[in-house]
């Protein structure tokens, strides 16, 4: 049975929820509703503690997030997986010591005032669209997740793993093989976004590696961008090191500038490469 729950929780650091949601529109994978209200976020995800499907508007309360959920799930865990993905529950008030300790970053938190990085919904989707995006523009990912959902999914959810495994797919390559691998892994509980965040970065980027299909790269966006562990830095990742490159000189690497960034390293990476696509 459908029911509704609401939540508020204080959020630490700055935080807009306007400019948050205007990059989450701009993340390919993301799928926002096109009728989105000022100082407003409203999606639906798939929930890792049960896989039932949620909703969920959350508004900005000033310092304080008010998350409304309609689904017929554990709407508590959905409630506190929503704060995973929008890193609402990052205490961030030493944030902007990065920016005082690094002026390209300084000037990156001016240009976003208040953003924080939104990932997906959980490491599942996130592993999912790892296998969706490999060796395809973006575009026609998203194509192919869309299709998912809209043939596959239930009210806009991503579908479940049991239901992705059962799928006779035909995808491109070997996408349908690693799909039903990683289904696998989130019934195994490998793709837990629990156990992921409790782990170390490199330990949950190590972890994930045994699925079938995940590589490096895969591994780091799962554990980053799906997990939205706060301070790690992506070693796979061209488009950073370009703009590291651009911003900081051709002598400076990702790994030396990004010491200056803890313990926020996932965050400042997000800013620059957020900023790089704006240009």
């Amino acid at each position: 049975m459908t029911s509704t729950h609401t939540v508020r929780r204080e959020v630490l650091g700055p935080w807009s929820i306007d400019v948050s949601r205007e990059f989450w529109e701009g993340f390919t994978p993301a799928a926002l509703d096109s009728d989105q209200r000022s100082g407003t976020l409203s999606t639906v995800f798939r929930v890792d503690a049960d896989w039932s499907s949620a909703q969920v508007t959350v508004a900005q309360r000033g310092q304080v997030a008010e998350l409304s959920l309609t689904g017929a799930g554990d709407l508590d865990a959905a409630a506190e997986q929503t704060a995973w993905f929008l890193a609402l529950d990052v205490d961030a008030q030493d944030w902007p010591a990065v920016g005082d300790r690094d002026p390209v970053i300084g000037r990156a938190q001016e240009q976003l005032p208040g953003l924080r990085p939104c990932g997906f919904h959980s490491a599942y989707e996130a592993a999912a669209w790892a296998v969706l995006s490999q060796r395809v523009r973006m575009e026609q990912a998203a194509a192919l997740r869309r299709r998912l959902i809209e043939h596959h999914g239930d009210d806009g959810a991503f579908p479940a793993p049991e239901r992705l495994r059962a799928l006779d797919l035909d995808l491109p390559g070997r996408k349908a093989e690693y799909l039903h691998a990683v289904a696998d892994a989130a019934l195994d509980g490998h793709l837990d976004t629990a156990r992921l965040r409790s782990m170390s970065p490199e330990e949950a980027i190590e972890s994930v590696q045994s699925i079938t299909g995940i590589g490096p790269f895969a591994a780091e966006l799962i554990v980053l961008r799906g997990a939205n562990a706060p301070d790690a830095v992506p070693s796979h990742e061209r488009r950073l090191e370009a703009e590291v490159t651009d911003l900081y000189g051709s002598d400076r690497s990702v790994a030396e500038v990004s010491e200056l960034w803890r313990p926020f390293r996932t965050w400042a990476s997000v800013y620059l490469r957020a900023l790089r696509e704006l240009r």
